[in-house]
């Protein structure tokens, strides 16, 4: 990235130059020894902006400012929400170790820096150098020093032969050194700096924002400013809870007495291929009273396959209902084994038999249910997913007896606590106890849960609803990714206090470093371009990540870590296989290894620089809507146009993806 120096300017004329300048600047480092801001002023400027803001406060030799004025201007950007801080290695050691302690409280990036204004040492003297940086707190390390010539040049540049790609800026100062500045962004360095004008350097040699612009070909930095931010684009309802809360409706309405009003009212709906094929079950489940079926059709989706086949045995319990009932599909969901739903079923006394020309092995649709449904106490292995679960704990409350579930290894744990969610409202209690080892029962990581204990009183009826269905995370992502590394986008309609699990994409992004704020009173999310790290994270809660999380760390500096690799072969495609083929096509490293998929990431500049960006041309979405929708956002930073086979896909949960892609104005494509 390109971080443009502001100094000598009051706080309107900051806020003005951040909000309005032509290129857009996406990140900023503020001079606080050269800016006449108070602290009042810091705090307004460091809270307020989305712009990834780095607070810098030199202390000059000549006396005229001291470090303990530096430490109360850092300290004040630090507690206001800057991105960074850079402090010079020269600071004492008690203001350093303060000012790392305040860091890691608020979420700060701290750059420890040296600047050799009058010489370039000896390649031994750098290295040295930039090891002390790193040894007093510098998540990077930041070397600078005045070249005279070629040589000078590449004894600092050489640093980044030891450094892992995102840790290290180096660069000369000087005419000789100019073009070091762009030089260090291909070799690793996260960013490098520019001023406002030429006739605002900082240092000598220091480029003009709009120049460095022009030499990197940035499309989406060199756009017209708008007097107004990017408007903010609505996410589909999340199917997660749609799905659910339709059934579950379904459930409440089933009433024998005239006249009685059992309806619910839901709001926040949108359509998509999944909640559409619910509210066809649901219109089955409501007739079933007076007319009860022998084919349940669930469309294409997994969940609803696996929440009504415990749900249509309970409903054999009730008079009418024949003892068999057929569950149908289409698409991708007849290849799609039910892994584990037999052994489950079996527990409470249903019977599942494959039907048509289905080979021995794991059960898929279409299948036959024979229940009905009994009450009872069961363990059962939760690594197959949580679906099944769900199901269970929607069904288990219509039975006549009590039931006790306990889920071992349990998976996509927060799905079966979206359900209990959604049961509450609908006025079924079930009581929940999670265990798990001393790390989980400090943190309350649900990572470290290795154990799920449902206790399910029977005899309970559903009742009507009004539910509010919650934007949905799956779909923002997507979104959220493309605005952290390609330029800006803003989000409504999402819950940040959701149980959704891939809400989870907003740690992953702040863990690599982007852009993300909330504003208070609309709730609007916007995400920002900002120098990215790698990063670790584990999906084994929210698989459904996988597509476009392993697109955010082919832009992040180094190496990226995401376990859960094993849930994908089930999915709507053999997802696991689709990202590594992908990710292979395009020029991104990558590699599975038993749970752990590994990918070797480089920044947006790093590409462009080395002619490294993704590989255009004719690509596979395996049919599969995240695939199409990550595919999507890869497509920003690839060389050339990206023709995804089939987009048609991504009905399924989110019909208007394109549209709403269409609006997200501040997203242009690299290669124009």
């Amino acid at each position: 990235m390109i971080c443009v120096t502001l100094q000598n300017r009051s706080l309107g004329e900051i806020q003005d130059i951040l909000e309005k300048s032509d290129p857009v600047i996406r990140m900023a480092e503020i001079r606080l020894d050269r800016c006449p801001l108070d602290e009042d002023e810091i705090e307004e400027l460091f809270s307020t902006s989305d712009t990834p803001l780095i607070a810098t406060c030199r202390v000059a030799g000549d006396g005229s400012g001291t470090w303990e004025e530096a430490e109360a201007r850092l300290q004040a950007a630090i507690e206001a929400g800057a991105a960074f801080i850079d402090l010079e290695i020269e600071a004492p050691k008690e203001i350093g170790k303060r000012l790392r302690r305040a860091c890691s409280e608020y979420g700060t990036r701290m750059i420890r820096s040296c600047h050799f204004f009058d010489r370039t040492p000896s390649e031994e003297d750098l290295r040295l150098t930039a090891e002390k940086c790193g040894k007093f707190g510098g998540e990077i390390a930041k070397v600078v020093a005045t070249a005279s010539n070629g040589e000078d040049v590449e004894r600092i540049l050489s640093l980044y032969n030891e450094y892992t790609e995102g840790r290290l800026i180096a660069f000369a100062m000087g005419e000789a050194g100019k073009a070091s500045r762009l030089e260090c962004l291909r070799r690793g360095a996260p960013f490098t700096y520019a001023a406002l004008s030429e006739e605002e350097a900082a240092a000598p040699g220091q480029w003009a924002y709009s120049g460095m612009v022009k030499a990197l070909g940035m499309a989406n930095d060199c756009q017209t400013a708008r007097d107004e931010a990017p408007a903010p684009l609505r996410m589909p309802a999340s199917k997660s809870f749609a799905q659910r809360a339709i059934i579950a409706s379904a459930l409440a309405s089933r009433s024998k007495n005239p006249g009685e009003a059992r309806e619910s009212l839901l709001t926040g709906y949108s359509p998509c291929g999944d909640s559409e094929a619910a509210l066809r079950v649901a219109e089955v489940i409501r007739n079933g009273v007076d007319n009860p079926p022998k084919t349940i059709h669930v469309g294409e989706s997994g969940l609803l396959a696996r929440l009504m086949i415990p749900i249509v045995a309970a409903l054999q319990n009730q008079e009418g209902w024949p003892e068999t009932v057929n569950i149908s599909g289409e698409g991708t969901l007849p290849s799609r084994p039910l892994k584990g739903a037999s052994e489950i079923m079996a527990r409470f006394g249903t019977v599942l038999r494959p039907l048509g020309d289905q080979v021995p092995g794991d059960i898929k649709v279409p299948l036959s249910i024979q229940g009905p449904l009994l009450p009872g106490k069961a363990d059962i292995s939760g690594k197959d997913g949580s679906q099944l679960i769900s199901g269970l704990l929607m069904a288990l409350p219509l039975l006549q007896g009590d039931s006790t579930i306990h889920v071992r290894d349990p998976k996509s744990i927060p799905y079966m606590f979206i359900t209990v969610d959604v049961l509450r409202k609908f006025g079924i209690r079930i009581g929940s106890e999670m265990e798990g080892d001393e790390e989980f029962l400090e943190t309350q990581d649900w990572s470290h849960c290795t154990g799920i204990t449902f206790k399910i009183k029977g005899r309970q009826t559903y009742r009507p609803a009004s539910f509010e269905i919650e934007g949905d995370w799956s779909a923002a992502a997507n979104f959220l990714v493309a605005g952290a590394v390609f330029g800006k986008v803003r989000i409504q309609g999402l819950d940040t206090r959701s149980l959704q699990a891939d809400i989870s994409i907003m740690d992953i992004l702040m863990d690599a470093g982007a852009s993300l704020s909330q504003e208070e009173e609309t709730g609007v999310i916007t995400a920002q371009r900002a120098p990215l790290r790698a990063f670790d994270t584990d999906l084994g809660n929210c698989p459904d990540l996988f597509p476009i999380v392993s697109v955010l760390a082919a832009f992040c500096n180094g190496v990226s870590h995401i376990l859960g690799f094993k849930r994908l072969a089930g999915k709507e495609s053999d997802r696991g296989k689709a990202i590594l083929e992908t990710m292979a096509k395009m020029g991104v490293s990558a590699y599975a290894e038993g749970d752990l998929l590994t990918v070797e990431g480089h920044s947006l500049e790093n590409r462009i620089l080395n002619g490294t960006l993704l590989r255009s041309g004719e690509y596979s979405s395996f049919h599969d809507h995240r695939m199409a929708m990550a595919l999507t956002v890869a497509s920003l930073g690839a060389d050339g146009p990206v023709i995804i086979d089939d987009t048609a896909c991504v009905a399924k949960s989110f019909p208007g993806f394109f549209e709403t892609w269409s609006l997200a104005s501040d997203l242009k494509p690299i290669a124009g």
